[in-house]
This record gives structure tokens, sequence and C-alpha cells, in this order.
């Protein structure tokens, strides 16, 4: 049986939800031809060599994107059976079924995608089990193709990705990750990390981003994991996610993670409002996070922070102010400015429709954005949303501080450092921002 296996957009990595799944496929005798659909055409011959299509859908963006092409094979084999993977695959259910996808999967669907080519029974009703199998690379595009990792001194390092755990034990209410895992996560063998890791590494990757939701879900097994990378490749960097709160608990780990070569750690702040933080449940509050900038500092970590500013609960002062937070911590640089501009998303199935003033507030749901559109009860707020993607939209090959001015004037802060701006170096950073929790704004935007 001829499989094939479609990523429409997975972060501007080389997708680890292709190569996971051709590794299952092909141990079962399957033939497997993966299309990234971000780098290559999905062609007719493809389409027309298959016994099967399966889309894989890790993110709001690749879902969207995954619409033309699901389209496209049903009108161009409308008897062949499709199916549909990852994160974002049940939280769609519905969406897909519309569109003439049989078999919705869960993010962990290598199974049930065997069970599907041998046409074994039960095919649903996803089990929430850690592939153990290595994840199979061979024929996906080649690393250098993908976004790579700008150095301050003007390098870039060709980046590989892998994962340590799936799922996520925390319930943080915007997340996408919670109405699909419920709180669970699996650690994924350490021996099976360092074998993806290996044959990256052999194709030219110099860095590794570890793709966890977060990092410190299972801090034993994280600091095992780059421990042995670190031995196995003293050379070879990475960075990793993880939470406000874990930083804070598990200090001890942040040298350790320093001298095994992380460059930086990525955290989804969100807020700097203790009001919003609280009804996100990130777990944090506004002094956390500012605990943890001095901390992840004085340990010689970069701390890369994220950040939803636009909520329904967003006031022009407070977005001026959280402006005013990212200059006194001296962080202009070490914030993407796309993390500036970013709306929040309620998606199908989000528990932010458990609260009710996000009920009262959003539209009834859109098939073209697959989200729970709302606008704001202040326009001005919509309309600073708007400007400031617009900023970003200009940002090609212009500096961090000179856009964060830009930023800062379209919200009424005209001199947000002084006299001076900020000269401290822009840390290392991936060439291709990445970015979730966010939606079209009033006027559409495209987030894409």
């Amino acid at each position: 049986m001829r499989i094939l296996l479609v990523s429409t957009y997975d972060l501007g990595r080389q997708p680890l939800g292709l190569a996971s799944p051709a590794a299952w496929l092909r141990a079962a005798g399957m033939q497997v031809e993966c299309i990234d659909a971000s780098r290559d055409e999905l062609r007719d011959d493809h389409i027309a060599a298959a016994d099967l299509v399966a889309f894989h859908l890790p993110m709001h963006t690749a879902t969207r994107l995954a619409g033309a092409l699901i389209d496209r094979v049903r009108q161009f084999r409308p008897a062949l059976p499709l199916a549909a993977y990852g994160l974002y695959a049940p939280l769609n259910a519905l969406w897909l079924r519309e569109r003439g996808v049989e078999h919705v999967l869960g993010p962990d669907g290598e199974q049930q995608l065997v069970a599907l080519a041998t046409r074994e029974p039960r095919t649903s009703n996803v089990e929430y089990r850690t592939a153990v199998l290595i994840p199979d690379r061979a024929t996906l595009p080649a690393l250098s193709r993908y976004a790579a990792l700008q150095m301050p001194d003007g390098l870039r390092r060709v980046v590989g990705n892998t994962e340590t755990t799936r799922g996520c034990k925390h319930l943080c209410r915007h997340c996408p990750i919670v109405p699909v895992y419920q709180g669970r996560f699996t650690a994924i063998p350490i021996d099976i990390v360092m074998e993806d890791i290996r044959q990256q590494v052999a194709a030219g990757a110099e860095h590794i981003t570890f793709g966890d939701a977060d990092f410190f879900n299972g801090p034993t097994h994280a600091r095992r994991v780059v421990e042995r990378l670190s031995r196995e490749w003293p050379t070879v960097s990475y960075d990793v996610t993880i939470k406000i709160e874990h930083l804070l608990k598990h200090a001890a780990l942040l040298p350790v993670l320093r001298d095994t070569g992380c460059l930086f750690i990525t955290s989804a702040v969100e807020s700097i409002d203790d009001e919003v933080l609280a009804k996100l449940q990130k777990g944090h509050t506004r002094a956390d996070f500012i605990n943890a900038v001095a901390l992840c500092r004085s340990t010689g970590v970069v701390l890369a922070p994220t950040f939803v500013p636009f909520t329904p609960w967003t006031t022009i002062k407070g977005y001026v102010d959280l402006l005013d937070q990212i200059v006194a911590l001296d962080l202009v640089e070490a914030v993407a400015p796309i993390q500036l501009a970013i709306r929040l998303l309620v998606t199908a199935e989000s528990k932010l429709l458990e609260l009710t003033d996000i009920k009262d507030l959003v539209d009834p749901f859109d098939p073209h954005s697959l989200s729970w559109p709302w606008r704001h009860r202040d326009p001005h707020v919509d309309r600073l949303q708007v400007d400031v993607m617009r900023i970003v939209g200009s940002a090609a090959g212009r500096p961090r501080t000179e856009l964060f001015a830009q930023i800062a004037a379209a919200a009424g802060l005209n001199n947000p450092w002084g006299r001076t701006p900020p000269r401290g170096q822009t840390p290392p950073y991936m060439t291709e921002a990445w970015y979730c929790c966010a939606e079209p704004g009033p006027e559409q935007v495209d987030l894409v």
C-alpha cells in the first residue's frame, strides 16, 4: 500500500510529524512518500500514486493551509481515503469531515495510521502512547532548507529538532494542547531521542530545538537528555521551551542547561497583568516573570519571552505597561517583534469558552479562520493590534530596537528608553519566527 504523508507547515522546522509515522508505516511494510508543502509542491502524480493520503496538522496555521490541499485531493480523486492527524485534527474534526476526511486521528496517531494502512480494526479513539521507533527522516527535505539559527556574530547554524516528551501536565486555559491531552504527558526513551539527534547531526545539524511543550515537565528526564547530548556532541547547541513556574521551581537545573550548550530558553509569559494571567491559568505572576528574568540572567542563560498581548482584557495603558516592562528588564533584543502583535486565539474546543466574558464576546465559530472570532469592546485596542501587525509585517532586515520604537510610538510611547536606545546584543534566534495562540485581527489580518 502507498501512503502519502503531507505537512503544510511546522514552525519552519523539518517535520517530525512526517518522520515519526513514516518510520512506523515503513516498518509495517508500507511504501511511504513524504511531502512538506511548505518546501515542495504537492503534485498530481503524488496524489495519483497514493492509496491513502494523511495530513499532519500540528498547529492552527498548518490546519488552515491544509484546507485548500484537502479540497484539491478530494476533487482530483474523490474516492481516495483521507486522514488527518496531529494536535489540531481532533480539535477540528467536524470541519475536516465536512471536507471529506474520513479518518481523524490525534497527535500520537502512528499506530492508528498503521492500522488504517493494514486495514486492521480499531482506527479511532486514540491511545496516548509514545512512539518508540526512531523517526525516519531519510526522504525529508534537507535541514539546510529550513529555518536556521542566527548567531550574534552574523553566522548561521543548521537546525534540527526533536522532542523528549509528548503532551503536557499543565492546564493553561488558552493552550490547544489541553483539550487533547487533558494534563497527560509521556516521556520518549532517551535512546530514541539520541538516535534522532544522531541522524540529524550526520545530516548537518549544528543546533537542536527541543519541541516539547515544556522541557521541564519531566526535569530528571530532561537533565539526562542534555547531559548525554553534551557528552556525545559537545559542539552542538540547543534551545528549549520552559514555563516560568518551572524555571523558578527547578532553578538548580539552569546551570546544567548553560553548561550543556543551551543557547536560549523560550518561555510563554503571555502577559504581565496578573488578572489576565489568572484567567489564562498560566501558573505564574508578573513578579514571577521578573524573578525568572533575573534568575536566568544571573545564571548566564538567555530567556526569550513570548507574549499574547492582545486579549479581551487588554487596555492601551496595559499594552504600554508591557512595553515599559520589556525596556526596564532590558529584553528588547530578546523579544521577537511578532510577539508584540499576537492576538488571543479561541479555537474549537478551547477551554477559554469556560469563561463567561469570553462566551459573551465571541461571534459564531468561523470555519474560515477555524476560530471563535472576537472584537475588543474598545475599538482602539483592535486598531492598535492591526497597526502593530503592519509594523511587524515590514520587519525584514530591520533591527529589533528600531521596530520596538515604532511599535511603542503606535501605542503613544514616543521615547520608550530615554535619550538613547539600548545597545545590548541580539541573542541567538531562529530566522523564521514562530508564534501560536494568535488569530487574524478584526480586519482579518493574515498571520500565516
